[in-house]
């Protein structure tokens, strides 16, 4: 029976049947894929990775090549959905040809992002039999996510209080939020039974860094209403959270691209979702040994189940009714949107623009962290299911899906760098543009739902088959 939501909820949301969203599912695929093969034969590297649209037409913006991995993945996910051969041998060709580069890259926290999107999907299809079985090109990209994870823990600063963090491009005083979903690049190493060599050939676990990361990230940069600062809000994340090089003491929250320190960025918000409801996947499936070195299966899942729920459901308490937020839950435009909570998002507008890629991300997290407690009993995980199906129903419909075949973008309204101005608006407020990051995104959201539907096995990044 479906749940209606309580008069005056906003977090509540009606049950949606995941099977009624198939006819939109087939017409994403239907414009996905000319798009992303396009993209694909269309870009040069010599460009730079292709990161939003301007015009309509895929662009590149310098700051560091963390995009390039989400267009070959989207290809790579479009033939996991569709079966289209010519979509793999390009994300195939392509991740071979050009992505090597990533997986020895010390100066970025992006490891997670590029190379799990790329040469952890190929691994998965591989395992799952949906590539034919080859020994040697398994082993290729096991060993590829043996390095990518290593080289992602290496990129390594210490905390006061005996923790740490993979530390952000910014260098090593700095903890992005969104790093937390990178931390799938350790994990699959370890999985893959690989550690990271340290001086003196210490042998440096890639499940504690991992953990160790998650924690730094759990303490410093979600809030959970308990008076740290007067702006501390119960599921509140804080973009970059700042520590002294020196000794390690935590410093001050900060932001690159939010409004303020002080308020929440969404898209740095849906990555923490996401990330923590993953790693609680993830963690299930470790022993309760190796997790009692680092504290106890207790304390290491309590951790996390505590940011996921209490990021969600902040999450769900300052997004419109559709599910899409706008771009920083502080913007200063807001204040002249009247009572902009208790309708569904307008993507165009005089004010402040949405941020459909945070949706995107978002409702993967939703999605899992609601599998998550409804397997462990919590009828708490329908709401957080049925919210995330609410934000694929609103994403896969007319006004967020480019139909324009000339557009090259799939996701509508997706912003990048709003206090930079990069984003491309001819008028006032940007709309109508598409961000990389988005585009995958929704893409492997929609796998992750098509799967459950078909009764597919089970779409994670550590798996290979398993139901």
């Amino acid at each position: 029976m479906p749940i209606d939501p309580k008069p005056g909820d906003p977090t509540a949301f009606k049950d949606i049947d995941a099977a009624a969203l198939r006819p939109q599912l087939n017409r994403l695929w239907e414009l996905s894929g000319p798009k992303v093969i396009r993209l694909c034969r269309r870009y040069s590297p010599d460009a730079g990775a292709p990161v939003h649209t301007a015009d309509g037409k895929y662009v590149p913006r310098g700051w560091t090549e963390w995009t390039e991995g989400f267009l070959y993945g989207w290809a790579i996910l479009h033939y996991d959905a569709t079966g289209d051969t010519e979509a793999l041998e390009l994300g195939r060709h392509l991740t071979r040809e050009r992505m090597d580069k990533h997986l020895t890259h010390t100066g970025v926290h992006d490891h997670g992002f590029n190379n799990v999107s790329t040469f952890g999907n190929l691994r998965r299809l591989m395992l799952e039999d949906r590539l034919p079985a080859d020994l040697w090109e398994l082993a290729y990209y096991e060993q590829a996510l043996k390095v990518s994870g290593a080289v992602q823990a290496s990129r390594w600063s210490r905390t006061a209080d005996g923790g740490g963090y993979i530390y952000s491009f910014n260098g090593p005083h700095s903890l992005f939020c969104d790093t937390i979903r990178s931390v799938r690049s350790l994990l699959l190493a370890h999985r893959l039974g690989h550690v990271l060599m340290g001086e003196n050939d210490r042998r440096i676990s890639l499940l504690a860094r991992a953990v160790e990361h998650a924690d730094t990230t759990a303490r410093y940069s979600v809030y959970y209403g308990e008076g740290r600062d007067i702006y501390d809000v119960r599921g509140r994340v804080a973009h970059e959270s700042t520590f002294n090089v020196t000794d390690g003491t935590y410093r001050a929250p900060s932001t690159q691209q939010g409004y303020s320190p002080f308020t929440t960025w969404t898209r740095g918000l849906a990555w923490v979702v996401t990330g923590y409801s993953e790693l609680l996947e993830f963690l299930a499936t470790v022993d309760d040994e190796a997790l009692e070195l680092l504290g106890g299966r207790d304390r290491v899942e309590g951790t996390m189940l505590r940011a996921a729920r209490a990021t969600a459901d902040f999450y769900l308490e300052h997004t419109p009714t559709d599910g899409i937020p706008y771009w920083d839950t502080g913007a200063p435009g807001l204040a002249r949107m009247g009572d902009y909570l208790d309708r569904p998002a307008e993507p165009v507008n005089d004010y402040e623009p949405v941020d459909s890629s945070a949706a995107a991300i978002a409702a993967q997290g939703l999605l899992r962290l609601g599998r998550y407690l409804g397997d462990g009993g919590d009828p708490e995980g329908r709401r957080y299911t049925s919210a995330g199906l609410t934000v694929l129903q609103t994403l896969v419909n007319d006004a967020y899906l480019a139909d324009d075949p000339d557009h090259e973008g799939l996701l509508l309204h997706g912003v990048y760098h709003r206090p930079g101005g990069w984003d491309q608006a001819s008028t006032g407020v940007p709309s109508g543009e598409s961000v990389l990051w988005g585009d995958y995104h929704l893409v492997e959201l929609a796998v992750y739902v098509q799967r459950l539907i078909d009764g597919a096995p089970y779409y994670s990044f550590f798996g290979g088959g398993e139901a």
